[in-house]
């Protein structure tokens, strides 16, 4: 058998081609230690040893650091999103809002002021108030440089307003609304809009050649609200008052009824995009309510007849002022109250600041005659004195440390006690009065008693902002002088509304009422409520006013009276003048006078009573007969015949004025 042979140990090293060895020319495959492995690639022979192998390295963690990362970016994003929508997000919805969001005020209706027949005297009419949102005037929004100041410069024309005023509005990017002129007439957003046009068209023109397209005017936006307008004019502005910017009443009846007549402001708010609404987004809005609806007791006729009749006479004068009351006797309704001069309210910024306000209820002086109608009725009511009683007037009294006089010359006077009221005597109404007590100190006390229920020393009742309750010291105050010149009219101080209150307590047979303005309101759904009745107080007796209406009816009607430029063809008239010496409001000393003329008609059945009063006449006459009592006689005859009085149907009763000495 023969013998086998060990195998052969293969030495490592590289397989070697059969071609090589003239053999088959088939390549012999490497023998490998493990067919599954994968193929290395060959090591580099290292100088004087074998190769290395190269082993890459474990990409587990850098996928755990990029898991890491990706982790804490999703996990910031996340907390970020529950901040948002979750814990501040009212806070973010508020801040979106506030940019999305556009809201403004809807500015209710004001309420309308109308004479006692209806006829407007201050109304409501449309307007704009034109605003901006200022962020549309930055450079990115509007894609112009210099936006707001080129915007100030189209709109300062056209609004009226400081163009270097506007462009700084304009350049508050933070803000998103600011207003740049209130209360614009509906011609003057019509040329903004206009504008606003002209200006879009070329911007869209400009896109569309691949320019930037810059609109200086896109930001500009209007808001609709009301405008206040006195249909009238100056018309009793003075009662009226205005309205300010602010759509406030600044004055008069416009702020004492500022509340009843604004109404309560409405709200609207809705999404915009470049400054226009967007319709998609929706939108909330709260109604405006319409404010209520005065009816004055003034009848604008009337009215207009005063104030043309005292602006004539202060222009002729050369005064400083003038008022004029007509007033209801029987209800106390004012149906004018006249100042001059006055003012438009529709043009404030040309009206002289003087004239602003009602210097009717406003302005206080002395008097002068005629408050010695309440002087006469304290003699008559205490009994002390009757209207024939006779009264020895002489040209000079003396008493305390002054001499007194009357405004003429004369010898002595033989006058009863109704010609002493007739021809106004101050001597006369001194004797007259110092009969009311004991002693002078006594008949102070008196007279005070009476001039303060006739509402001297308090405010009328009106309510109205600004009046003067007058000036006038308690008795016990009263100077050496002042105890003689107050029956006549000096030492004590009203105003015209006052005054007037006086001879319509005469004339409502001793009844005092307060005057009223207001007659009703209409609620803006339209219920109408009529105004409390006035308070009543009488003053004197029915008999003592009846016979005081008598004597006055001698200082118009007797040839020897003050006040005959004052009588009215068919009518009995009552009246008394007065010519005061005059406070200077400024030097707060005597210079020039007051003139002024009281009364009421028909005299025998009373029903308006009017009062003029012009200040420091200095051209012409400056007596109250002479200047006042045509004034009187013109408004009086034209309210007569617009309230379609009839005429007296009975003779005056004509009281004698004097006496002859020793009978």
């Amino acid at each position: 058998m023969p013998s086998k042979e060990p195998p052969r140990r293969r030495v490592p090293g590289p397989a070697r081609s059969r071609n090589a060895a003239g053999g088959s020319g088939r390549p012999r495959p490497t023998a490998r230690p493990d067919a599954r492995r994968p193929r290395r690639p060959a090591a580099r022979q290292r100088r004087g040893g074998s190769p290395k192998a190269i082993r890459l390295g474990s990409p587990r963690p850098r996928l755990r650091l990029i898991s890491l990362c990706l982790t804490l970016v999703m996990l910031a994003f996340v907390v970020r999103l529950l901040q948002v929508q979750a814990v501040d997000a009212d806070t973010y919805a508020a801040k979106a809002g506030k940019n999305r969001y556009l809201e403004y005020t809807i500015a209710a209706e004001r309420g309308e002021i109308t004479d006692r027949g209806g006829i407007a005297l201050a109304t409501s009419v449309d307007a704009h108030d034109i605003t901006a949102d200022p962020k549309l005037f930055t450079p990115e929004e509007s894609k112009a440089p210099d936006a707001p100041r080129q915007a100030a410069a189209l709109l300062a024309p056209i609004l009226g307003e400081d163009e270097a005023e506007l462009a700084k509005k304009l350049s508050t990017p933070d803000s998103r609304y600011t207003v740049l002129a209130r209360r614009q007439t509906p011609q003057v957003w019509k040329q903004i809009k206009d504008l606003k046009s002209v200006f879009a068209d070329k911007a869209a023109e400009d896109r569309a050649n691949g320019g930037p397209g810059a609109d200086v005017l896109a930001g500009v936006l209007q808001e609709p609200t009301t405008r206040r307008v006195y249909p009238n004019g100056d018309l009793a502005a003075g009662i009226l008052g205005f309205v300010n910017a602010e759509g406030k009443g600044g004055g008069g009846l416009e702020a004492q009824l500022n509340e009843r007549l604004q109404g309560e402001d409405g709200k609207i708010r809705y999404a915009q995009a470049g400054g226009r609404p967007v319709p998609t987004a929706g939108s909330t809005e709260t109604p405006a309510v319409a404010g209520t609806d005065v009816e004055l007791t003034i009848d604008r006729d009337i009215q207009w007849a005063a104030q043309r009749a005292i602006a004539d006479q202060v222009k002729e004068s050369e005064a400083d002022r003038g008022y004029v009351v007509v007033q209801n006797t029987r209800t106390g309704e004012v149906l004018a109250m006249a100042n001059a001069p006055g003012y438009d309210p529709n043009d404030l910024g040309q009206s002289n600041s003087a004239a602003l306000g009602n210097a009717a209820l406003q302005d206080v002086y002395e008097p002068g005659s005629t408050s010695k109608v309440m002087s006469m009725a304290a003699v008559l009511e205490e009994g002390v004195a009757t209207p024939g009683t006779h009264v020895t007037v002489p040209n000079r009294l003396h008493r305390g440390d002054r001499l007194f006089r009357d405004d003429i010359d004369h010898p002595t006077w033989y006058l009863t006690l109704n010609g002493v009221l007739a021809k106004s005597s101050n001597i006369g109404t001194i004797l007259a009065t110092g009969q009311l007590g004991k002693n002078q100190a006594e008949a102070n006390k008196v007279l005070y008693s009476y001039l303060r229920k006739f509402g001297i020393g308090s405010t009328t009742g009106l309510d109205y902002p600004g009046e003067s309750p007058g000036i006038i010291a308690k008795p016990q105050d009263w100077s050496t002088s002042q105890q003689y010149t107050i029956p006549f009219g000096q030492g004590l101080s009203l105003n015209a509304m006052q005054a007037a209150s006086v001879y319509q307590t005469i004339a409502n047979g001793g009844v005092r009422i307060e005057p009223t303005l207001v007659r009703g309101t209409k609620d803006a759904d339209g219920r109408y409520t009529a105004s409390d009745a006035p308070e009543r107080t009488r003053v004197v007796s029915e008999k003592t006013a009846r016979t005081l209406a008598k004597m006055l009816e001698s200082v118009v009607d007797d040839e020897e009276g003050t006040g005959t430029k004052a009588h009215i063809q068919g009518y009995r008239v009552a009246g008394k003048t007065g010519t005061a010496n005059r406070v200077d409001p400024v030097r707060g000393v005597y210079k020039g006078y007051t003139a002024s003329f009281a009364g009421f008609a028909p005299a025998d059945d009373p029903q308006i009573t009017v009062y003029c009063a012009i200040q420091n006449p200095t051209k012409g006459s400056y007596f109250g007969g002479q200047i006042c009592g045509p004034i009187y006689k013109k408004v009086m005859e034209f309210a007569l015949k617009t309230l379609q009085t009839p005429p007296t149907g009975s003779a005056p009763a004509r009281l004698p004025v004097s006496f002859k000495p020793g009978e």
